[in-house]
């Protein structure tokens, strides 16, 4: 019979705190523990494991290769472990949950798949935030959210749960017709937009000139200036309207590059509520079969 090995939920609870709460003294204020007793799961950890998930550089810790891939799995094993919790314990699911949600990204999927969980749990609140992908992952690390959608960046993949790829399409209104050689109207969202840049990078790079003919933060503008005629714009299949038609490579649109989405929340400080909605998300993701696995990158922390 073979040796297995089980990975004891104390152990990932403690990793993923040290993670998402930034320090060894956080994680042990959070658990209810002292440091020393933190850094001892940790070392048992690495024991299971067999190799360092931690390492420490000067004052700073960072993830092995190896607790990079440990801490993918510990999320979604702690996923379950609580939602199981959960479902057994059957108390009344109530509260506030604040939700981060970006400005540059078409969340009428998301926004539905939200709705339809509080509706089954009326005595959750929703405080919905809507901003830039940088500033609500700010947020959320300030702990002002629970839990965020928000633009992947590789180099800012803390907290990140479940990441999914969108590719922007080109949205015109049905009857509008374009002269690609006498410039482009674009309706965009301002600058540091994912969606407006990937616009701009992919006529530049076919050499075709533009012009920003409307421009506006929130979603709804976008699109009324997309139906009435005010420009193109890049939106997904969750955001086309009636009276839309999409162009592409026919039309002389080059193809626009992906983006890739992430739900992001800080473990431990999410409450059974939170864990609960994470799950209907999730399972909701994988039902439309966009989620997938997190993007590995190194994650530096202060130890304190």
């Amino acid at each position: 019979m073979r040796n297995i090995v089980n990975f004891q939920t104390d152990l990932l609870r403690t990793f993923v705190s040290v993670i998402d709460l930034g320090a060894y003294t956080k994680a042990g204020d959070a658990l209810g523990r002292t440091q020393p007793a933190i850094s001892l799961q940790i070392r048992r950890l690495e024991e299971l494991v067999g190799a360092p998930v931690i390492k420490q550089v000067g004052r700073t810790l960072t993830l092995t290769s190896e607790g990079e891939m440990l801490l993918s799995y510990a999320r979604e094993m702690l996923r379950l472990n609580d939602q199981a919790a959960s479902y057994f314990n059957r108390s009344k699911i109530a509260g506030v949950l604040r939700i981060g949600l970006p400005n540059d990204y078409a969340v009428a999927f998301l926004q539905g798949v939200i709705t339809e969980y509080t509706s089954q749990h009326p005595g959750i609140s929703l405080e919905i935030h809507c901003g830039w992908s940088a500033d609500i992952l700010d947020r959320l690390r300030a702990d002002e959210l629970d839990l965020a959608v928000a633009m992947v960046n590789n180099e800012r993949s803390q907290y990140l749960s479940r990441s999914w790829i969108e590719r922007p399409i080109w949205a015109a209104a049905e009857a509008a017709r374009f002269d690609l050689g006498t410039g482009v109207p674009l309706a965009a969202h301002p600058e540091g937009c994912a969606y407006r840049a990937r616009m701009i990078q992919s006529l530049d790079a076919a050499q075709i000139r533009w012009r920003v003919a409307y421009t506006g933060s929130g979603i709804a503008g976008l699109q009324n200036a997309v139906v009435n005629g005010l420009g193109v714009s890049a939106l997904t299949r969750y955001t086309m309207l009636p009276g839309m038609r999409v162009l592409d490579d026919g039309d002389g649109f080059p193809a626009l590059a992906e983006i890739r989405v992430g739900l992001f929340y800080k473990h431990p400080r999410l409450s059974d509520a939170g864990i609960r909605l994470v799950n209907h998300i999730v399972a909701r993701l994988d039902e439309a079969g966009v989620s997938g696995d997190p993007v590995r990158r190194p994650i530096e922390l202060d130890r304190q």
